[in-house]
């Protein structure tokens, strides 16, 4: 029997069970002697109970502590309560669309930025950091950049408590293009300098309307590449390498599927001749950009005046690429490209617990065996180079440890009780599948070390089959809209006008033309889907966030 204020009932065997509801509304059952819930309940209105009763939580109670909805029927809800429940995010700041990120979500986002850091720096960039604060004369510099960022920007424009303006504004960065090449002036001179490559993982400031964690927000975590060359041909090449650096993290080590696009004029970064993005699909039919890099010419180079002598003894301007792998959005597609009814599912390279082990015992004279295989198959895996926890708290029970575990997405647990002490093996368990097999001891590191690929494989082969299951083609107008109901990604013949792209996008609540993929050529291709007009392209139109 539960008590939720007001009395302590009695159960029939003379036991009170209270409940405490915590802020999230997570709890913990407490077994309570008579003679303390009868002095509770005396005193209940006019004393703060600074103490706490625990003993072993049952396996019911993760009932409420656990994901109460299916992610395919309500993703919105399950995506809150995952971020929550499995202490990613905590949402009770007080400032809108600045989340606090927790223990478990950073060591993610850490594991994610190091993937990124690894190929930048193979690839030949060096990382930086520069100010938070961009004085507004920089922004000015390139026109159509500074417009398509204004109204999103924080300014700073006083101090100490308000008297003091200060001489100029100074802008929290957006994007750092216009800090970078104000430096790139002075530090490319000669031919010798170049090419130049650059990045900085950092926090990034934008004024959203609408926030949602790790989708869209006000302060968001990602890296920017900043690259000068001497030729145009380079800087394409590098447009080339940043997308294949996109593919050996988002895909090959993640298993996040998408598609890399070349965005329509009307939709590319502001100030960019040319910009390839990477959208993802997520379960409720929207996709979301994760990455992009941007062709921005000598669109920059002319206005900062970042020029070099050439081998000619000619003065040039540098042509520039900047990358964006959007750390924050990368996070979020992983959460819930891959996650089940339970909560999180992980690849092991990114997992801040890679290996759980949970001791089974019911008595007292078992507990010393069991937890001494423990700790030895938790040596045996930490000196492998794995990220290993024994999970030895006495007051909660086994079961409720299996499901806190899965509710986090820990990948592989191993259960071992006096069974697996009697017979030299271990239970593995199986996130991704949910599968348990039993594996000798002398066995287990290779296993562990086979199921790492195998995991990761079994992840990318369910989330590409249901990405491209969700791609349709169409022809027709009614075939677009009944697939962008459906959440649907549409790729279709289209006419290349802005002006039906946006009747498309009004008429569909949201269906946006996203681009054509990147080695497409113009040519005939019929009828546009939506507007009848000659279709010059083939391009993929989706709802997005």
């Amino acid at each position: 029997m539960f008590c939720e204020g007001g009395g302590f009932p009695v159960s029939s065997s003379g036991i009170h069970v209270l409940r405490i509801i915590t802020p999230q509304n997570n709890f913990h059952s407490m077994r309570l002697s008579s003679s303390v819930c009868q002095g509770l309940k005396a005193l209940r209105n006019n004393v703060s109970v600074k103490f706490i009763f625990v003993t072993r939580v049952s396996k019911t109670c993760m009932s409420e502590q656990g994901i109460t909805v299916k992610k395919e029927e309500n993703f919105s809800e399950w995506y809150s309560q995952v971020l929550v429940k499995a202490g990613l995010v905590d949402l009770r700041y007080n400032v809108q669309g600045f989340i606090v990120h927790r223990p478990w979500l950073m060591r993610i986002i850490r594991s994610i930025y190091k993937l990124f850091e690894e190929e930048l720096e193979r690839t030949g960039h060096e990382p930086v950091l520069f100010p938070l604060v961009i004085p507004e004369e920089n922004f000015e510099k390139e026109r159509e950049h500074v417009e398509g960022f204004r109204a999103e920007v924080f300014w700073i424009s006083e101090v100490g408590d308000g008297s003091e303006k200060l001489e100029r504004r100074l802008a929290l960065r957006p994007t750092s293009e216009t800090a970078f090449y104000y430096m790139y002036s002075f530090w490319i001179q000669s031919w010798r300098d170049l090419p130049l490559k650059l990045y900085q993982s950092v926090s990034v400031y934008r004024y959203e309307k609408n926030t949602r964690p790790l989708i869209r927000g006000r302060e968001f975590l990602w890296i920017e590449a900043h690259d000068a060359f001497a030729t145009h041909e380079e800087a394409l090449n590098q447009i080339r390498e940043d997308m294949e650096n996109s593919r050996k993290v988002i895909w090959e080590k993640l298993g996040i599927p998408f598609l890399f696009l070349r965005r329509p004029p009307w939709d590319k970064f502001s100030g960019a001749e040319d910009t390839y993005a990477a959208d993802t699909l997520l379960p409720d039919g929207r996709v979301l950009q994760i990455s992009s890099t941007h062709d921005l010419g000598q669109r920059f180079a002319k206005p900062f005046n970042v020029t070099f002598l050439d081998r000619d003894g000619q003065r040039k301007y540098v042509w520039q690429t900047c990358y964006g792998p959007g750390i924050w959005r990368i996070a979020a597609a992983l959460i819930a490209v891959h996650g089940d009814d339970k909560g999180l599912v992980l690849p092991v390279q990114v997992a801040p617990i890679q290996v759980v082990i949970i001791p089974i015992y019911y008595k007292e004279a078992e507990k010393g065996k069991v937890l001494e295989k423990c700790k030895r198959l938790e040596e045996l895996l930490r000196n492998a180079g794995y990220r290993v926890h024994v999970d030895s708290r006495e007051e909660y029970t086994p079961g409720y440890k299996f499901n806190e575990w899965e509710l986090r997405g820990v990948p592989i647990r191993l259960e071992v009780g006096v069974r697996e002490v009697e017979t030299n093996t271990v239970t593995v368990f199986r996130r991704d599948t949910l599968r348990k097999e039993k594996i000798p001891d002398e066995k287990l590191l290779e296993h562990v070390r086979a199921l790492e690929e195998l995991i990761l494989e079994e992840l990318k082969a369910r989330a590409r089959n249901y990405f491209e299951s969700r791609i349709v083609r169409a022809t027709k107008r009614e075939e677009v809209e009944e697939a962008l109901r459906s959440g649907k990604i549409v790729k279709m013949p289209f006419c290349g006008r802005e002006e039906c792209a946006n009747n498309l996008k009004e008429a569909t609540d949201g269906g946006k033309v996203r681009g054509t993929e990147i080695d497409f050529k113009e040519g005939d291709y019929g009828e546009c889907a939506w507007c009848g007009s000659p279709a010059k392209q083939l391009v993929y139109v989706a709802k997005s966030y």
